[in-house]
């Protein structure tokens, strides 16, 4: 039975778990295994430990049998994949698939060396060679090839694979809406409105394809569009915190501060564990000139996550409108202390 591409990953990733022994000195009987013949085993079991150097010198030496032992090439092109060596990995997978043309892996893995290179249109082919060798795909090649797919413009093509992994009809609404959902995480935006539309031509009560819409009106900034898709979304799906959470910031974002308040108000009963609506809802009323409120809600978002210098200003403010006026410095003072903080970080540089 031939292993999958998750199965690959998974061995990368325990590669990556044994690092921490690498550098430690090897036991006496690390050095028996060095004075041993070297055996695919014997490499197999030293990348298991992170001992990558030594797993490939044990990989030299076998490759230089006739005939070439199985699987030498292939976890050859596995290690050189983990250390980011992606053309000399192909070259290793090449190998592997030249002596075993049904070695689903390595063909896996040379398609999605090439998708990390960035030649999708080149992976494609060994992505579809692979899925083909058996008769259910592993859901991790369908998104590599879904991806390559749309790196290549081939949209219906990319749409069907991404629709393989959650076992949907591939021309459904609700295909149509998953490609659009993952168009949209790549930033495609005309594809991804392209997609929704059609799932809602398909279906116009099918839930999230309005709200998608909505997400792209705002990420124009028509702000107009963006209300009125997400009005049309809460007919159909009425219940979704995070929809009334956007709905609320594209009222606010228009200066319409009581319709945002309505909406806030319902994503903070409906998931009162998130800290956005909160702090919008403070901001609202502070643009209501309703200083109580403000307060409310802001203190209690600032209690949630104390780490954020946004609402220690926007606290400040309000403490400031109430008249308090050494809460107000105390909350300026922190939230400067913070920013100034996230700003001298690595991540902040």
């Amino acid at each position: 039975m031939f292993r999958t591409l998750i199965s690959a990953l998974v061995f990368v990733l325990f590669i990556v778990s044994g690092q921490a022994q690498a550098s430690q000195s090897a036991s006496p009987s690390d050095g028996g295994a060095a004075a041993s013949p070297p055996t695919f085993q014997t490499a197999k079991e030293l990348a298991g430990k992170g001992r990558l150097d030594q797993a490939m010198a044990q990989l030299d030496q076998l490759s230089a049998q006739t005939p070439e032992p199985a699987g030498v090439e292939r976890l050859r092109g596995i290690i050189l994949y983990q250390r980011d060596q992606f053309p000399q990995a192909i070259e290793a997978f090449s190998k592997a698939a030249a002596q075993d043309p049904t070695d689903r892996e390595s063909i896996e893995m040379h398609g999605v060396s090439l998708f990390r290179l960035g030649r999708a249109s080149e992976a494609i082919p060994f992505l579809e060679k692979a899925r083909a060798t058996v008769e259910s795909a592993n859901i991790d090649p369908d998104y590599v090839l879904a991806l390559s797919y749309a790196s290549a413009q081939r949209f219906s093509d990319s749409r069907h694979a991404f629709a393989a992994q959650f076992g949907f009809a591939p021309d459904s609404p609700e295909a149509y809406l998953l490609a659009a959902r993952m168009f949209l995480r790549r930033e495609m935006l005309n594809e991804a409105g392209a997609e929704a539309s059609k799932a809602l031509a398909l279906n116009p009560n099918l839930p999230l394809a309005h709200q998608l819409l909505g997400e792209l009106a705002l990420s124009r900034g028509d702000l107009p569009g963006a209300i009125r898709e997400m009005q049309a979304e809460c007919k159909i799906n009425p219940l979704d915190p995070d929809l009334y959470d956007r709905l609320g910031d594209a009222y606010f974002r228009t200066g319409q501060y009581t319709q945002a308040q309505q909406a806030l108000d319902r994503a903070v009963l409906l998931e009162p564990n998130s800290t956005g609506p909160f702090i919008l809802l403070g901001e609202t009323f502070l643009k209501l000139n309703q200083t109580m409120p403000a307060l409310h809600y802001l203190d209690h978002a600032v209690k949630m996550d104390p780490s954020n210098y946004l609402t220690h200003y926007l606290l400040g403010r309000a403490y400031k409108a109430a008249g308090q006026m050494s809460e107000s410095n105390r909350e300026f003072r922190k939230g400067a202390e913070l920013q100034h903080q996230g700003d001298s970080s690595p991540a902040g540089k």
